[in-house]
């Protein structure tokens, strides 16, 4: 709730600029998603609307926004969710480039800008499901001379 009496705060959605500003960020991530060659194949359907949806709906009601993601979906379970795509270290760190590309390109203050992109870069490695190093690889114990 949006407020201007003195002493009432307001969400990080609300500070962030509402929906408006959740489409226009999301909207900007998904034109760049459209045409990637490692996030394009992730996305089953023809059409990026009902993913650009999920995740704009998602974000609007992770920053204190209206709670249609869980309305219509549920529980969020985002890592289990993703679990049927294949998130290794390239798809995270190409998801975090085409998110912060978007990111940027809105009228962010350094404040609203920085603690954006530090929920991102949790979300992007909680949603990883491939390990960076193979399971078991021991480390070097000797070095080459």
């Amino acid at each position: 709730m949006t407020s201007d009496q003195p002493g009432e705060s307001t969400t990080p959605y609300d500070d962030f600029g509402g929906e408006e500003f959740f489409t226009r960020l999301v909207g900007a991530f998904y034109a760049r998603v459209a045409t990637d060659p490692i996030l394009r194949p992730m996305y089953p359907d023809a059409d990026l609307a009902p993913a650009e949806r999920r995740l704009r709906l998602f974000l609007m009601q992770y920053w204190g926004g209206p709670q249609t993601y869980s309305e219509e979906r549920g529980h969020p379970k985002l890592r289990m969710r993703h679990m049927d795509f294949r998130i290794d270290g390239e798809a995270r760190d190409r998801w975090l480039s085409l998110m912060h590309d978007a990111m940027v390109a809105q009228d962010l203050t350094p404040e609203q800008e920085t603690r954006l992109w530090m929920y991102l870069v949790s979300a992007a490695f909680g949603m990883q499901n491939v390990p960076d190093e193979p399971y078991g690889q021991p480390l070097p114990t000797e070095t080459t001379r």
